[in-house]
């Protein structure tokens, strides 16, 4: 696979951010077009940019071997948000980009061949765009996902609080916002239209699995079918590098024999 680094300016953002794309060598690109093929949005965590899930994870292989094109935004650590300084994060994922892939590589993927993914903050942002825009994903994964902000109880002195108040301004009404996870399920749920296929994964040691507990049982009390993996694991790199690929078999289908190491 060829990986391509994008130093860009959006015009939501207005800083240069790079993208990070997995596409497919010359000699796979005759197979099947660049604009046929499935196409992954992968998510960044807090402290990363778009160039982590290459430095840290085998998505070049799994990519390879399931014929995907793989977009790796960078987002700085914005929570995948329109921010009150005027820099339009989520619009830049959900609309700049897209259109932006659409005029340089024809990207243009259909509902059915179109994934989004991310861990910690990533997993926050997947389930924003993926929920508030079912009609345009077919699964979503959050791996070791902020899925509630319930956190803002069950930790109320955690010094992490500071960085919601800075991008979200007062926390006493945060729960319940457009911010919050369970708002865009619920609001997802009534909507009629058929919801993506949803995994979630979080380790039973990571802070966050409370949280992903409480988005488990919303989903369970909605009745909305997701996949719930939960198994010893920390917030790290060995997590999300098994959960990747078992979201991809979960969205794709058995993982493709012959080629796999």
């Amino acid at each position: 696979m060829a990986l391509i680094r994008l130093d860009h300016v959006p015009e939501t953002v207005q800083v240069c951010l790079p993208l990070y794309l997995i596409v497919p060598d010359p000699g796979q690109i005759k197979s099947l077009p660049i604009n046929q093929r499935k196409v992954l949005y992968l998510l960044h965590g807090l402290s990363d940019d778009g160039s982590a899930w290459v430095r840290y994870s085998m998505i070049e292989t799994i990519a390879r071997d399931y014929g995907l094109v793989v977009v790796m935004p960078s987002v700085e650590r914005s929570f995948y948000a329109n921010l009150p300084n005027g820099q339009l994060f989520y619009t830049y994922l959900v609309e700049e980009l897209p259109a932006y892939l659409e005029f340089l590589f024809g990207l243009a993927p259909r509902r059915e061949d179109s994934l989004i993914a991310g861990l910690s903050m990533g997993g926050y942002g997947a389930l924003k765009v993926g929920l508030n825009l079912p009609e345009r994903f077919a699964a979503i994964a959050s791996l070791s996902g902020l899925t509630s902000l319930e956190f803002l109880n069950l930790y109320p002195d955690d010094p992490r609080n500071e960085k919601f108040a800075h991008m979200f301004g007062s926390l006493d009404n945060l729960i319940g916002s457009p911010h919050d996870p369970l708002i865009w399920l619920q609001d997802a749920a009534q909507r009629n239209t058929t919801l993506p296929n949803l995994y979630i994964a979080c380790g039973k040691q990571d802070d966050l699995y409370p949280l992903n507990q409480i988005f488990h049982a919303a989903c369970q009390s909605m009745q909305i079918h997701h996949e719930f993996v939960t198994e010893d694991g920390k917030h790290d790199w060995y997590f999300w590098n098994k959960h990747i690929k078992q979201f991809l078999e979960f969205a794709l289908g058995q993982f493709p024999t012959g080629e796999e190491g």
